[in-house]
């Protein structure tokens, strides 16, 4: 039985904000130091890559951290410094900074440019439009121009894996499933795990809420609450920031009550650490979307005069582009053997996972 709730009117002004996109010419939301005249730009190497975060920050301990991970470890490879001329980004606090950061990268001579999440949809595509020669990557939309390269990831995958997990391990038979905004990658992570969480039991309670928002900790704690005080003992939140809120709620009540049996399944980074309170850890385990082995591949072909322009590249359980983290003993060796077991059925075809839900 599944039970959904959706913040209409908060993601009604929240996605009314994001097809807005603009800027000025000035950009004020680097969110590290400037890197303009950054040191060691002299012995760079001659290839440069940068990225554009969405609203959840550079520290989101998420979707744009790993990026930045990716990105940072791409320049460590190649021998690149942090600035001008090596490897940088650029925080958004607002969609309204989207076009303005991707067109300073540019300006900058960035040779790839990445503009992270679904949010930056339209702004990727109008700066393609005004700078041909730019070379820009999206992550989690496609967007049809000749200099865009489209990553996508089969979320539907490795969250039909912690929907496995999470119905093996329930002892109270309900699950909650926390979302950011109703968008199509939010969207193949509630349908992988509800088609996971069946596949075990279909009697099994899934509450479905979506908060609207993927930078509102303070929503996601409240929305945990209500799910772990009526009953549900895990958690899956794929809502960025907001997510952070769900970690919280469910800490606080460890705390308050260290038998109480509450877990959180984090998303996108192993958020083992966020689950971390005293002795006590309430991360069951992470949906891993590797968004940093992505940027570090279209990168590796750019540098190698192979940018995928015009090309939309999807990554998988098949080519580790997600997975499930280790849970440090949370899941026993006995219910992972039962997990992989499915991971092997999803890899071979015998398993379908779909990318929607199905009323």
């Amino acid at each position: 039985m599944i039970k959904r709730k959706f913040g209409v009117g908060l993601s009604l002004m929240l996605a009314a904000g994001v097809l807005a996109a603009c800027g000025s010419d000035e950009d004020t939301s680097n969110g590290g130091e400037s890197a303009e005249g950054g040191e060691g730009t002299e012995e760079a190497s001659d290839f440069s890559v940068a990225m554009v975060t969405d609203v959840g920050g550079v520290d989101d301990k998420s979707f744009n951290q790993s990026a930045w991970e990716g990105v940072q470890q791409f320049g460590e490879d190649n021998g690149l410094e942090k600035g001008d001329g090596g490897f940088d980004y650029l925080q958004s606090a607002s969609d309204a900074d989207y076009n303005t950061n991707l067109n300073n990268l540019i300006r900058r001579d960035f040779d790839v440019v990445f503009g992270i999440g679904f949010l930056m949809e339209g702004a990727v595509k109008e700066i393609a439009e005004q700078q041909p020669d730019a070379q820009i990557a999206i992550i989690d939309a496609v967007v049809e121009a000749p200099n865009v390269a489209s990553v996508l990831f089969k979320e539907q995958e490795g969250a039909f894996l912690a929907g496995v997990a999470a119905a093996l391990m329930t002892e109270t038979d309900k699950i909650g499933f926390v979302g950011g905004m109703e968008i199509p990658v939010i969207e193949r992570f509630e349908a992988g795990f509800l088609e996971g969480v069946k596949a075990v039991d279909d009697s099994i309670e899934v509450d479905v809420q979506y908060t609207g928002a993927f930078d509102k900790a303070e929503l996601g704690k409240t929305t945990a609450n209500r799910m772990y005080s009526a009953g549900s003992d895990i958690i899956f939140h794929a809502a960025g920031g907001t997510g952070n809120g769900v970690f919280t709620e469910a800490k606080e009540r460890k705390e308050a009550n260290p038998d109480e049996n509450v877990w959180v399944i984090g998303v996108d980074a192993d958020q083992y650490e966020e689950g971390q309170t005293g002795d006590a850890n309430v991360t069951l385990t992470s949906v891993l979307k590797r968004v940093d082995n992505a940027v570090i591949d279209i990168s590796e072909q750019a540098m190698n005069g192979e940018f995928p322009g015009g090309e939309t590249i999807t990554y998988g359980l098949s080519d580790e582009g997600v997975a499930l983290a280790d849970s440090r003993g949370a899941i026993p060796e006995d219910v992972m053997s039962q997990i992989e077991e499915y991971k092997e059925k999803v890899i071979s075809g015998e398993i379908e996972v779909p990318e929607t839900v199905s009323e």
